[in-house]
């Protein structure tokens, strides 16, 4: 089992590379090339949701990706520190807090619509996003 992992400052700006260097090993560890613009965006997605969630929250923190070479499947996880809010425990304060409740809604409906195979976990300390597609296994060549 190979794994990369990638940590950045939550900004904006950086999301882009994350984007690109999980295309780059997707495509290394064998992800079908049709599908490679789903990991693009799915990624995307994801960091994006994390980097918004540290800078709502202050956290100075930066945010993981973990991109993870199996037998047979390829795997992205995208963590952040951010305290998600518990079942039974929402945070008071409507305004603000419902807007970016149904913006982080619409972020993993995004996900979930380019991914068969997404794992979302959420909890006080923060949370992760699970993603995994179906690799391919190199040609053999018979000589």
């Amino acid at each position: 089992m190979a794994t990369v992992e990638l940590r950045f400052s939550a900004l904006p700006e950086h999301v882009r590379t994350a984007r690109l260097v999980a295309a780059a090993v997707a495509r290394r560890a064998g992800v079908e090339e049709a599908v490679l613009d789903e990991v693009r965006l799915a990624v995307g997605e994801a960091c994006t949701r994390a980097v918004g969630l540290h800078q709502i929250g202050g956290i100075s923190a930066p945010v993981k990706v973990l991109l993870i070479e199996e037998e047979k499947q390829f795997s992205i996880e995208v963590g952040d520190e951010a305290p998600h809010a518990v079942p039974g425990g929402r945070a008071s304060g409507a305004g603000d807090g419902e807007a970016e409740a149904d913006e982080d809604e619409m972020g993993l409906a995004v996900i979930s619509g380019l991914v068969d195979d997404v794992q979302v976990s959420a909890g006080e300390h923060g949370g992760s996003i699970k993603m995994t597609w179906p690799t391919t296994p190199p040609p053999t060549i018979l000589v």
